[in-house]
């Protein structure tokens, strides 16, 4: 089930309600952000784009921290009109697929998607796309999960453990991804995991559903799990992760 609102090119959009939560809620990870501005050399003369931009978060965050152009591309009408609350010359924001960008060959120095890949359903014209859009030597980051994050996500598959077989179904295996990667002609292929933890004290985002995991559940065991988060959460702060994969790319020079 994708979450509710229509779709372009194979990627789930988000309607007006969920983009509303999703810009209050979902904030940057810093030390994702750290790894865009580091690894992906990110200078002000840069021209980055973030594939999936969603409400722009990164791309806003990262064009405010090193001065460089950004560009965030979406198939959701809804995340842009919150995405264009940053009003800068140096952003730019585009309604398309992630598939079919219709962006100018060897536009960018860096191109990346963050909580993205597993929603598409032709992830082959996806990286190809990412290919033909970077300069020669430009690098592309697929920030994602692997079955370790999945499985040890907290606390979503604590109060909610039917989520992890339901994204171990959707996401694709980092092998897989990296086999992908290198069949459209990537080269110098890294990872790096970054872990962070710290203490839920709100149960507000998930009562949002801010995590696209819960809107596969049906209504009653999103209750029910919800109804346990509040419980303990009524007894003190819980342990909460935030993980995430990052498998880089570079298009050959």
């Amino acid at each position: 089930m994708t979450p509710k609102g229509h779709t372009i090119g194979g990627m789930a959009l988000y309607d007006e309600t969920m983009a509303s939560g999703y810009a209050h809620w979902r904030t940057p990870h810093p030390q994702l952000l750290d790894s865009l501005v580091a690894v992906g050399a990110v200078l002000a003369e840069s021209s980055v784009l973030e594939l999936g931009c969603g409400t722009g978060n990164y791309i806003r965050d990262l064009s405010e921290r090193t001065g460089c152009v950004g560009w965030g591309l979406d198939p959701s009408s809804a995340m842009l009109v919150q995405a264009q609350t940053a009003v800068s010359r140096r952003l730019h924001w585009v309604y398309a697929s992630a598939e079919r960008t219709g962006l100018d060959d060897a536009q960018f120095h860096l191109t990346f998607c963050v909580d993205v890949v597993h929603h598409l359903t032709n992830r082959a014209k996806f990286i190809q796309e990412a290919h033909r859009i970077l300069r020669p030597g430009g690098a592309l980051c697929v920030a994602t999960d692997s079955e370790q994050i999945i499985r040890r996500r907290q606390p979503l598959s604590v109060y909610w453990p039917e989520t992890v077989e339901a994204e171990l179904a959707l996401y694709p295996s980092i092998a897989k991804l990296r086999a992908e990667l290198v069949e459209a002609s990537f080269v110098r292929l890294s990872q790096q995991e970054i872990v962070s933890s710290g203490w839920l004290t709100d149960p507000s985002p998930y009562r949002a559903k801010v995590f696209s995991c819960l809107h596969a559940l049906s209504e009653e065991v999103y209750l029910q799990g919800l109804s346990r988060l509040e419980d303990d959460l009524a007894k003190g702060p819980l342990a909460i992760t935030s993980n995430y994969l990052l498998l880089w790319a570079r298009k050959h020079t």
